[in-house]
């Protein structure tokens, strides 16, 4: 087959172009969000549409685009999927063996309050889980817990994916920077590394990971709630952003969440042992919406006189019933850290990770200037490394934990069966997603959409971050956005006299505030909460807070852009 270039600007009018490139995503997420479809079944419409658009406007061959969305599928399958169908197959064994509702009891007698449930669960211990796996993990473990201990639907859901924001720029390992230094290192900047991007990242993020505990209790209880904890959503967050920065420049981009997560839980908890709320917020829903005909708000259960700290601390089994309710969720955190270190993948990608490069599409596809400094062949090859893989360690620490608990090979086999045919149409969603994805990418759609935000001139450290949000809410992964649009940003910056440093860091940044709508994630949560069909409520809810966190990320960028003294918090 011959070399097809991508074009565009079909039309010779870049705002007509750029408004129907947009309209797959702007049917999916229309019908998710208002059109009450399935989500699974939106997807496919939106693909289907994109496959029209590619086609018939941007003059995509009929074969790349089939195959193109084909790749898409299995890369949605593998690993997103198969990070679900363990997690939740985790899950149902350790509800069906009775010790998850011994930890939920655990929990809830010893941080009783809601709000601080949030935090230690959502932020700190989802914040360890993007740390060291990432790729939908955290919201799959985290919205599976906090359902257990009573969180409604959609508090679950949503809140899930607020707490899921700050860590992501330093997700799986410090992925995302490793691999946009690489792309921008690729397309002529050899003075660009890892190291570099992480450090300007870490002096971006570090004020919204203090600002998101606060947001993520204001979300779920309302503004005197969040004001009643205050001290402890401080101890909480500003540890967090406090390591975030110091590890981010004083060593690099690799461990940031991890440790970031660690102390942070570890000086909430010790905080709550000196410290405690005057009232106890009981409520496991939202404030101020209303699900399954509900009222939400229950008042707030008032203690009177502050609780004493001891008060905090009930646990509500003995210690050996204690340890096997904790042990799984041990063994899970030990298997996919494990997973997700350099050491491990070295000694495991020799087994078997095969690389299937797909005829008709790898290196027959051209990228073309402005969009790359260059003319450039993109790849299309899919990497079956299902050893290393963190649904492959996920699996095998759900067996661990099935073995413990007694489980016959039969039984386990017969959950996970159950497991599979519960999350099919989660699968499918999952799978359609990342095809309207893969697709807009080979067909250049995507490219149109950000070569309107990088015409914005003199405010474009403000769009270039919000193309960043674009870029994840689009393929669901800030590592993903990275490569699509991390060309690009440097080409736009330089062109503009700004920093492609500053402005590498954020398409980073910028993009974990898209994290929260994009919509494998928001599949990811509704399938851990038992939600599904509910994916367009989870939608709306979080819409708004996307939006204006990813603003505020954009207008904190330019700050550094132009305005002293953030100017001096640029890396050179």
């Amino acid at each position: 087959m011959t070399v097809w270039s991508q074009l565009y600007d079909p039309f010779g009018n870049s705002a007509i172009s750029t408004v129907v490139a947009a309209l797959p995503i702007v049917i999916l997420l229309g019908l998710i969000a208002f059109g009450h479809i399935q989500a699974h079944l939106a997807a496919l419409i939106a693909l289907a549409a994109a496959m029209a658009v590619s086609v018939l406007v941007f003059t995509m061959p009929v074969e790349m685009a089939g195959k193109a969305a084909l790749l898409g599928g299995l890369n949605g399958l593998f690993p997103i999927g198969w990070i679900i169908l363990n997690v939740i197959f985790l899950y149902r064994l350790t509800v069906e063996n009775g010790s998850f509702q011994t930890l939920q009891s655990h929990l809830a007698g010893l941080v009783p309050d809601r709000r601080l449930q949030l935090l230690l669960i959502a932020f700190c211990f989802g914040a360890f889980f993007e740390g060291a796996a990432g790729f939908g993990t955290p919201v799959a473990v985290t919205g599976a817990i906090l359902i257990g201990l009573g969180f409604s639907p959609l508090a679950a859901s949503g809140l899930a994916l607020i707490a899921n924001t700050a860590p992501v720029a330093f997700g799986a390992l410090g992925t995302p920077i490793v691999t946009l230094a690489s792309v921008m290192h690729l397309s002529g900047n050899t003075d660009i590394d890892a190291i570099k991007l992480g450090a300007m990242v870490g002096r971006q993020l570090p004020l919204f990971s203090l600002l998101v505990p606060f947001w993520l209790v204001w979300a779920f209880a309302g503004r005197r709630a969040t004001l009643e904890i205050w001290p402890a959503i401080l101890v909480c967050g500003g540890s967090f952003a406090g390591v975030q920065f110091l590890v981010s420049n004083y060593h690099g981009p690799w461990l940031v969440d991890v440790a970031a997560a660690i102390v942070s839980m570890t000086a909430l908890m010790a905080f709550l042992r000196v410290w405690s709320p005057k009232t106890i917020w009981t409520s496991p829903r939202l404030r101020g919406h209303a699900e399954g005909g509900l009222v939400e708000v229950q008042p707030a259960l008032s203690l009177g006189a502050a609780a004493t700290p001891a008060s905090l601390v009930k646990p509500s089994a003995d210690r050996a019933s204690l340890i096997q309710a904790w042990l799984p969720w041990v063994i899970l955190c030990a298997f996919v850290f494990v997973w997700g270190t350099q050491t491990f993948k070295d000694w495991a990608m020799p087994i078997f990770a095969p690389k299937w490069p797909i005829a008709g599409l790898d290196q027959l596809i051209q990228k073309v200037p402005p969009v790359v400094p260059a003319a450039s062949l993109e790849r299309a090859v899919f990497s079956f490394n299902i050893v290393t893989m963190t649904g492959t360690g996920i699996f095998f620490a759900a067996l661990v934990v099935g073995l413990l608990m007694k489980f016959s090979p039969l039984k386990l086999l017969r959950a996970y069966g159950e497991t599979l045919w519960a999350l099919r149409h989660s699968l499918i969603t999952v799978a359609a997603m990342l095809s309207l994805g893969t697709l807009t990418k080979y067909s250049g759609l995507d490219a149109t959409v950000g070569l309107a935000f990088a015409a914005t001139g003199m405010l474009y450290p403000f769009f270039g971050t919000l193309l960043g949000w674009l870029g994840v809410a689009l393929t669901g992964s800030d590592t993903a956005s990275n490569v699509l649009f991390g060309g690009l940003q440097k080409t736009a910056a330089q062109q503009l006299g700004l920093s492609p440093i500053l402005m590498g860091a954020a398409n980073t940044s910028g993009g974990v505030m898209g994290k929260m709508i994009d919509a494998q994630s928001i599949v990811v949560a509704a399938t851990a909460t038992n939600y599904r069909g509910k994916e367009g409520e989870i939608l709306r809810f979080v819409f708004w807070h996307s939006i204006i966190l990813a603003c505020l990320v954009g207008g904190f960028v330019t700050l550094q852009a132009y305005v002293w003294p953030f100017t001096l918090m640029i890396v050179e």
